[in-house]
């Protein structure tokens, strides 16, 4: 049985079995969409320019001359590179939007128009086709036409005001949060139009902005600011509203308490033995306890200081106080917790060397993560070729 043959009977058992993606996205946003529907199931087709690919091929780390930026975003996907302004590319391509559920794509809005395949065209010729758009700004709006990278909407959007240390001045959020927030959202807006579909029998167009995506991350800042009328700002690692909060210093290192009642901060300072923090007037409330947040930490670090954290964790963790090691990356990838969950996974490049990445989050029951390794640029052209040529 040949790998792809296997592929598909290992994709038969999850949800989103038997559907099709065309996938004309690249770098990051669109990528994470399209693994998404790929990792449950559906047959996605990475539509590549021709002699270049994806331009996330060229961004490193590389392992074997292929980018592991690249590998850590495209499992599961076949790849045929199409220069969609030749004639018989586009032939081909539009016969693969025949047999396809999904297409989506992350160019700056007004590239599919130009390209000739609009909504309102493609509508008229595929009336079933779902069409997902990923772009920095949406398909409308004075900023509608412009490029974005996730650094722009991170910016604009405020993220990076209420990121990083106190008076620390503007902070990126340490991974991409604008391109991944994005993704994600797209994978939710595809399926619901899907839904809709089975209802309807007609597909939709799903637009979705890196902008708006960013504003709808922005938790209860912007409800706190309604609310209050400050402009809420960087704060560290606490919380603007419950304490303790935060990252504390033990005896050896860092760790996390998160405190979410008066309750539980009872709880806490019984289980430290500093029982007077309880009723001292500036600690008796979350409200005292926020505006305290200080002289709270202060006092509790200093009580901290005189066991190592793996003491701490233990007692509080076995009383029901939220808590949590701080770790690094190269902790995290060791972690029993992340290892059990099967939150790693291993992908190989087209010469054979394993790169370990993050697996997906969701559990269906699958058993088969990676199906299919990221494929190399037009590695699939052949069978999908012979796969549009069938009746």
């Amino acid at each position: 049985m040949s790998a792809a043959v296997q592929a598909d009977a290992a994709a038969e058992s999850l949800p989103l079995a038997g559907l099709t993606v065309v996938d004309l996205t690249r770098v990051l946003a669109g990528p994470v969409c399209t693994q998404m529907l790929a990792d449950l199931g559906a047959r996605v087709i990475k539509v590549e320019q021709p002699g270049r690919g994806d331009d996330a091929r060229a961004v490193g780390p590389f392992i074997d001359g292929v980018s592991a930026y690249f590998l850590s975003v495209n499992r599961n996907k076949e790849s045929i590179a199409l220069d969609l302004k030749d004639e018989g590319d586009r032939a081909i391509f539009e016969r693969l939007l025949e047999r396809a559920d999904v297409l989506i794509e992350n160019y700056r809005p007004g590239t599919m128009e130009k390209l000739g395949y609009g909504w309102d065209l493609l509508h008229a010729r595929f009336p079933q086709l779902v069409f997902t758009s990923v772009s920095g700004f949406g398909q409308t709006g004075p900023y509608s036409g412009f490029p974005a990278y996730d650094m722009v909407v991170q910016a604009m959007s405020g993220m990076m005001s209420v990121t990083g240390p106190e008076g620390g001045g503007p902070c990126r959020v340490g991974v991409s949060i604008g391109d991944l927030g994005a993704g994600l959202y797209a994978v939710i807006g595809t399926q619901s139009a899907l839904m809709q579909r089975a209802r309807t029998g007609r597909g939709s167009r799903v637009d979705v902005s890196m902008l708006d995506c960013q504003v709808a991350l922005l938790e209860n800042a912007v409800a706190r600011y309604g609310a209050e009328g400050r402009v809420p700002g960087a704060l560290g690692s606490r919380h603007p509203a419950m304490a303790p909060f935060d990252v504390f210093r033990a005896q050896d290192g860092w760790f996390v308490i998160a405190v979410g009642s008066d309750a539980a901060f009872g709880t806490l300072c019984t289980l430290l033995d500093i029982r007077a923090l309880a009723s001292d007037e500036r600690f008796a409330t979350g409200r005292a306890r926020v505006t305290h947040h200080a002289p709270l930490k202060a006092l509790l670090e200093e009580r901290l200081a005189s066991h190592p954290r793996a003491h701490w964790l233990q007692l509080l963790g076995d009383h029901g106080i939220p808590c949590g090691e701080y770790q690094t990356v190269a902790e995290v990838v060791q972690h029993p917790q992340v290892a059990a969950r099967g939150m790693l996974t291993q992908v190989r490049t087209p010469a054979g060397t394993s790169l370990q990445v993050a697996g997906n989050p969701l559990r269906t029951g699958a058993t088969h993560l990676v199906r299919r390794d990221p494929p190399a640029l037009d590695a699939d052209r052949e069978s999908i070729l012979r796969d549009i040529a069938a009746p």
